[in-house]
C-alpha cells in the first residue's frame, strides 16, 4: 500500500520543485568559482549571475562556510528590512531583524526571554501549532488558551482573549505575550484587517508583547482575503515602537517556496528598549548565527525578481503556478470533506492546511475509549491502516471540548488528489456504517438513526 502523506507541511517531499533563481543563487554563492567560468552566462539567468555577486559582497570573506554576525550577515539583513518596507509601506530596519535557522528557534528565543517562571503566561489560540505549547512548557511557563470560533470560520474573538486573560490573572498568573498565528495553522483561516486591528488595540491596552507568527503569509486562497502584517496595521494604527512591543516570525519553509530543508526564516523585533534588545543579542549569540545558505534564502523570498529583471516572468510563472495549484487542492479536499456524512470544514482561506470536524457515531467513541485512544486518534490510525493516508488528529493540536478533528494538508501534488479523495470517501463511509448508532426500540431491522452526537 502506498502512503498518501498529508500530515506535515513539507512540501519539497511530496514533489514541489523548488523556486529556479532562489536555487540558481544559492548555487552560485556556494560555489562561487562558477561565477567566473564563461559557460556559466549560457547555464544561469543574469540577474541571479547578478544578485549572487551582490550578496557574496555582502559576506565576509565571501565564504558561505563561516560564521556569520550573530543576527546574521548585515546586508542580508539589510535586504530583508527592505523586503519589509516595501510590502508595508512603512520604514524597517536591519537591525531589527534577526536571522534564525527556520522560525522555530527565534520562537523559542521569544519564550526562553519572556518566561521567568510558572506564573508568567502566554496566551495561545487552540487549535495551535504544537510549537507554542511545547516551548511555553520547556521554559516553564504557564500556557493560557484561547479558543478560535469555528462557526465563524476560526475566528479569533477579542472578548474571548479578555475573558482568557482576566481568568489567567485571577489565578496569580502573569500574561505577558499574546501568539497570534495569521493565516492559521492548521485551520487556514486568514484575519480581516478590522479584526486584526482589535487586536493591537487589546494588545496595547493590556500590556502584552504581540507574537505573530506569520509564515503563511504568502499563502493565501481566497479573492476576499489578503495579508496583512501586525507591524503593517499597527503603523497604520499610528503606533510607533514606544507604544507597541511586536515581533513578527517569517520562514522559507512555507509560501510558494517551501524550502523545509534549508533552515532559513528571522523575527524581526521592534517596540522593545535597548536594554531588553541587548538581552535578545545575547540569546541569539549562545547559537553563534544561523547558517549562511538560510541567511541568504530568506534575504531572497523577501526580494524576488522584479519586473525587467531577465528572470521575472519564468519566476511568476512558478510561484502564481504554486500557489493557484495549492488553492484548487485545498478547494477539491474541502468540497470532498463536506460532501461526508459527518464531516463539517470550513474554507481553507491561507496556509497549507484544512482542519475538518468529524461528528463521530457514540458507537465509535466508545470504540476509541476502549481502545485507550482519543476519538479523532483512532479515526485517523483507522484512517492510516485502511488506505495509507496519513493526517493528524486535532487532539495534537487542541480544540473545543467534545469536538474532534484531524488536520489534512493541501500538500500532496494535484495529479494525486483524486485518488487520496476516492480512498478517504470508501474508508470514511465504511467507518460511519460500521458505527452507526441504532436505537433498538424504535428501527426495524436494516434501519439507521444517525447520532446527533459529536
Amino acid at each position: 500500500m502506498q502512503i498518501l502523506y498529508c500530515n506535515i507541511g513539507n512540501p519539497h517531499s511530496l514533489g514541489q520543485q523548488p523556486v529556479t533563481f532562489f536555487r540558481e543563487v544559492l548555487s552560485l554563492c556556494d560555489h562561487p568559482a562558477l561565477l567566473d567560468k564563461s559557460e556559466t552566462h549560457a547555464l544561469y539567468s543574469s540577474d541571479a549571475i547578478e544578485r549572487a555577486w551582490q550578496i557574496l559582497e555582502k559576506i565576509p570573506g565571501r565564504a558561505t562556510g563561516a560564521y556569520s554576525h550573530s543576527q546574521g550577515v548585515k546586508g542580508l539583513r539589510d535586504e530583508i528590512a527592505a523586503g519589509i518596507a516595501a510590502r508595508d509601506g512603512f520604514h524597517a530596519s536591519g537591525d531589527n531583524i534577526f536571522l534564525t535557522d527556520g522560525a522555530s528557534p527565534a520562537v523559542h528565543m521569544m519564550m526562553q526571554l519572556l518566561i521567568r517562571s510558572e506564573k508568567d503566561g502566554i496566551l495561545c489560540p487552540l487549535p495551535q501549532y504544537p510549537l507554542y505549547s511545547a516551548s511555553i512548557a520547556l521554559h516553564g511557563g504557564s500556557f493560557v488558551p484561547y479558543f478560535l470560533d469555528e462557526e465563524t470560520g476560526w475566528g479569533l474573538e477579542v472578548d474571548e482573549l479578555k475573558k482568557q486573560v482576566d481568568e489567567a490573572r485571577s489565578k496569580g498568573i502573569t500574561v505577558r505575550a499574546l501568539v497570534v498565528i495569521n493565516p492559521g495553522n492548521p485551520t487556514g483561516q486568514v484575519l480581516a484587517e478590522e479584526n486584526q486591528k482589535k487586536i493591537v488595540e487589546f494588545c496595547k491596552n493590556e500590556g502584552l508583547v504581540l507574537l505573530a507568527d506569520e509564515v503563511y503569509q504568502e499563502n493565501i486562497y481566497v479573492e476576499d482575503k489578503q495579508f496583512h502584517s501586525f507591524k503593517k496595521i499597527a503603523r497604520s494604527m499610528g503606533y510607533t515602537d514606544d507604544d507597541l512591543p511586536l515581533v513578527s516570525f517569517q520562514s522559507v519553509s512555507k509560501g510558494y517556496y517551501g524550502e523545509c530543508g534549508k533552515r532559513g526564516g528571522y523575527m524581526e523585533v521592534t517596540g522593545f528598549n535597548a536594554d531588553v534588545r541587548e538581552q535578545i543579542y545575547k540569546v541569539a549569540s549562545v547559537n553563534l548565527c544561523s547558517n549562511i545558505s538560510g541567511q541568504i534564502l530568506s534575504s531572497l523570498i523577501m526580494n524576488p525578481p522584479k519586473v525587467g529583471d531577465e528572470s521575472y516572468e519564468s519566476f511568476m510563472v512558478e510561484r502564481d503556478g504554486i500557489i493557484s495549484s495549492l488553492a484548487r487542492r485545498a478547494k477539491a479536499l474541502e468540497e470532498a470533506f463536506n460532501s461526508l456524512e459527518g464531516i463539517t470544514c470550513n474554507k481553507a482561506e491561507g496556509a497549507m492546511y484544512l482542519f475538518p470536524r468529524l461528528h463521530l457515531p457514540q458507537k465509535a467513541i466508545g470504540a476509541a475509549q476502549a481502545a485507550g485512544a482519543a476519538p479523532d486518534a483512532y479515526y485517523a490510525l483507522r484512517l492510516l491502516q485502511a488506505t495509507g493516508i496519513v493526517v493528524v488528529p486535532g487532539s495534537g493540536f487542541g480544540q473545543a471540548p467534545g469536538t474532534y478533528h484531524f488536520r489534512c494538508t493541501i500538500l500532496p501534488q494535484e495529479d494525486k488528489i483524486p485518488a487520496i479523495i476516492s480512498r478517504f470517501k470508501e474508508f470514511h463511509e465504511k467507518f460511519m456504517d460500521e458505527f452507526r448508532d441504532v436505537s433498538r426500540d424504535e428501527a426495524p431491522t436494516g434501519a439507521t438513526i444517525e447520532s446527533g452526537g459529536d
